[in-house]
């Protein structure tokens, strides 16, 4: 591939996704977009590249920013941001809420559902703790594909076997031919959206948590501060975000600290009092 072919898809990526791609990234790009190649019957990345250049194809586009989309998830994954959702975020947000107030959850970077499903999951069996109380689980990814197998809420035997507690397999899913389907009372509590984090987010609403794990990491320093500075403006004043164990507002924004002493978990500058007030409930 010649740089120029390289520049072409390192500037569409940016621009589409924020991913940042890197000369040492080369390797992914052949891997994920060779299928495209061989549906367009081109000769190669460089005439992928040549066809990108004209303005008028923008399917082709979106098609390449997909492709080169990581879409990792499972359910529960890593468990710690889970128990603290348990043990303190709703809780805490249930006791601050009037009577009658939803709680609103984001899964940004949703992919094939396991995360808004997790939590889903997770809510229901703290229904008695809620008190009843209205939990809206909103997913929303940049890649259709995705989505639509979120919305089916319909998963392999491997992709059930990465996180998934077996009382909760039991609980709330039913074999289905070689795959497993969600109970329908579980896929009701989440609804899914296709959008960019780099689109206006405003229109998606407040939320009280935001889950955003691994995603930042594929971002280059500006837009993780254009992302995390957006996900702040749509955070409850005592709201929490979640990133990845590998990630961090530290150094890149100033709207966003961690909120107390776990890792991992953060909320607005501002609101730290709110750290001193949680409490860890058996």
């Amino acid at each position: 591939m010649t740089p120029q072919s390289f520049t072409v898809f390192a500037t569409l990526l940016r621009a589409g996704s924020g991913l940042a791609i890197t000369p040492d990234k080369l390797y992914l790009l052949e891997t994920r977009l060779t299928p495209l190649v061989k549906r367009e019957n081109l000769s190669g990345l460089d005439a992928l590249a040549e066809r990108l250049r004209s303005p008028t194809q923008t399917l082709l586009a979106r098609e390449v920013v997909e492709a080169m989309t990581t879409n990792e998830s499972f359910f529960f994954r890593d468990d710690r941001p889970f128990t603290h959702m348990r043990t303190q975020a709703l809780p805490r947000l249930h006791a601050a809420r009037p009577a009658g107030a939803r709680l609103r959850i984001w899964s940004a970077a949703a992919s094939t559902g396991q995360e808004a499903y997790s939590l889903a999951m997770l809510v229901a069996e703290n229904r008695a703790m809620l008190g009843g109380r209205e939990v809206e689980i909103l997913g929303t990814d940049i890649a259709r594909e995705p989505l639509a197998r979120a919305r089916e809420g319909i998963y392999t035997q491997f992709e059930i076997q990465r996180g998934l507690p077996m009382q909760l397999l039991v609980k709330y899913f039913r074999k289905d031919g070689p795959q497993w389907r969600l109970a329908d009372a579980i896929r009701a509590m989440a609804s899914f959206r296709e959008w960019n984090l780099l689109g206006d987010l405003r229109p998606l609403g407040q939320f009280d948590v935001v889950f955003c794990r691994n995603v930042l990491i594929y971002f280059d320093q500006p837009t993780k501060t254009r992302v995390l500075e957006a996900i702040a403006r749509q955070m409850a004043q005592d709201g929490l975000l979640y990133l990845g164990g590998a990630e961090t507002v530290l150094g890149i924004t100033d709207r966003l600290v961690p909120s107390g002493a776990d890792h991992g978990v953060y909320q607005l500058a501002g609101s730290a009092a709110g750290a001193a007030r949680e409490r860890v409930v058996a």
